[in-house]
């Protein structure tokens, strides 16, 4: 047991690391509104300073999503690193919506660095005969990361002094810690090549891979583009039609879809991949409508129960769309797959999120809100429709 334990240490090093740097992604969601009124912008303002991270990921998924196949995964994380702590100076920093935007710019580049190349860490640590396991550690540390980002910054805004700087102090702290962690956790790419060598990739997927690749990438750009929901808009909602303005409520039904995805995530061993997938396309599907129902009677028990249903629903999903595709791709490919799979899944929480901030001008967030799901219930119908014709082999 205890050699099983020293065996299974770096893999949840790793995905510790992991966790720290998805907190530093979603710490600023309940303190959206507090920087509306010292900034004096619109809702769509907060969407699109939401989304500039988005496009910082799938920029970096796309021009070196497998760099860490090449120069090694340690180098890659410890620049992500070094942009999540430039990313809270930032926002210490900031006197201005500019600092915002470098801020979330540059919190996107770190988990785009992260997204891939963690994974494949994580999964490259795992000792021999845990792929499984590997993957629960992966997913559930970016997930658990992202749900541990706005319960920590809102409890602190609500209940300890300087709530725009704490958070982001307490986050730079933790990613020094990640740095001396990393620097002592062993490289597991032996073939190493020099930075020059790495060259910017078009989406692309080797054959085996894209039978499964389809739905599963439907279901994950739902599930992302709920979270994206969640977290650019439902502070606001929250404040205006509930007249919620504790800031420790909001960041915890926030980060309750995170939890509940890491609890669906853990779902998927018992469950196996091959069911996982349409159940989680049917739990997105009633998360959604919970949370139209939520936006048409302004409830807090709906919205509560969106975020738990459509976490859940988001974790099966979710992991086994990331099980299916890694499954599916060769070793020296797997990284890259992996970063295909996570631009389309970024792609979701950002272009969604701002059609919910266009229409929230001329329509209410109410309204943007229902086209929203009505949009993705079409797109989550039509994989779990899929799945149910063209089911993923049950041996992935």
């Amino acid at each position: 047991m205890d050699r099983d334990r020293r065996g299974w240490l770096p893999c949840l090093l790793a995905g510790a690391v992991f966790a720290v740097c998805m907190v530093g992604t979603t710490l600023p969601t309940p303190l959206y509104g507090l920087y509306q009124e010292k900034f004096g912008f619109s809702e769509l303002t907060v969407t699109v300073v939401y989304a500039v991270y988005a496009f910082g990921v799938i920029g970096v998924l796309l021009l070196a999503g497998n760099a860490s196949d090449t120069v090694g995964r340690r180098s890659v994380l410890l620049w992500g690193l070094g942009c999540a702590a430039a990313s809270a100076v930032c926002f210490l920093c900031a006197t201005g919506l500019g600092w915002l935007y470098a801020g979330r710019l540059l919190s996107g580049l770190s988990a785009g660095l992260f997204t891939g190349a963690a994974t494949a860490y994580v999964m490259d640590l795992a000792p021999p005969g845990g792929a499984s396991r590997a993957t629960f550690v992966a997913t559930a540390a970016n997930m658990g990361g992202l749900g541990c980002g706005p319960l920590l910054a809102g409890v602190l805004a609500q209940y300890a002094p300087w709530p725009l700087y704490l958070p982001f102090v307490v986050h730079l702290a933790l990613v020094a810690c990640s740095v001396v962690v990393v620097l002592r956790l062993p490289e597991t790419v032996h073939d190493l090549r020099p930075l020059s060598t790495v060259r910017p990739q078009r989406p692309g997927l080797p054959a085996q891979v894209r039978p499964v690749f389809g739905p599963a990438a439907i279901a994950s750009f739902v599930g992302f583009a709920l979270f994206g929901v969640f977290t650019s808009v439902s502070p606001a909602f929250l404040a205006q039609s509930l007249d919620v303005h504790n800031h420790a409520v909001s960041g915890l039904v926030v980060a309750l879809a995170f939890f509940s995805s890491t609890a669906g995530q853990l779902a998927v061993g018992r469950v196996g991949v091959a069911r996982s997938l349409p159940l989680g396309c049917a739990a997105l599907l009633a998360g959604l409508a919970l949370l139209a129902g939520a936006l048409r009677w302004d409830s807090l028990t709906l919205v509560v129960l969106s975020a738990i249903v459509g976490g859940a629903g988001q974790g099966l999903a979710f992991r086994a769309a990331l099980a299916a595709v890694a499954g599916a791709s060769p070793p020296d490919r797997r990284a890259a797959v992996i970063s295909t799979l996570f631009v389309v899944a970024y792609t979701g929480i950002s272009v969604p999120v701002i059609g919910v901030g266009v229409l929230a001008e001329p329509m209410g967030l109410e309204g943007a809100g229902l086209v929203f799901i009505a949009c993705m219930a079409v797109l989550v119908s039509t994989a779990a429709a899929y799945l149910l014709r063209r089911p993923v082999p049950a041996g992935r």
